[in-house]
Parts: structure tokens; C-alpha cells; sequence
């Protein structure tokens, strides 16, 4: 799969987190991970393209600061 968004909340320790959306050009997923690569990580299939991003924009929130990497 190759990632075709990737968000991260600014924070370098532990309360890091990443927001991923995903594609194989057929499936689509988001990712949620927390502290960093080594933490831990959610995964969520989504029917589309517009449907991934619609969740990827919810597990963000408002709570952090984010930016597109």
C-alpha cells in the first residue's frame, strides 16, 4: 500500500500521533498511530477514497495542531 496522506500532531514524544490514508489503487485504509513508530496503531478499511479521508478528518480532531507531511 502506499500512503497518499500522512498528518502528525507536531508533538516529537510521547504523545506523538499519525493519521495515515492508504491505497493499493483498490482498498483503501486509515491508520492511527500513536507515539510514534514503535507505539501503537488502529487501522480502519473504508470503502473509497472519500470515505478514508472523511475518517482520517475525524480521528484528527481539533484537539492538536496538524500538519500534512
Amino acid at each position: 500500500m502506499r500512503v497518499e496522506h500522512h498528518w502528525w500532531n507536531g508533538d516529537v514524544r510521547l504523545a506523538r500521533r499519525d493519521v495515515y490514508v492508504r491505497t493499493d489503487g483498490d482498498a483503501w485504509e486509515v491508520v492511527a498511530q500513536m507515539g510514534g513508530p514503535d507505539g501503537k496503531s488502529k487501522v480502519q478499511t473504508c470503502p473509497g477514497r472519500a470515505s478514508a479521508l472523511i475518517l482520517a478528518d475525524a480521528w484528527r480532531g481539533p484537539r492538536w495542531h496538524w500538519r500534512e507531511i
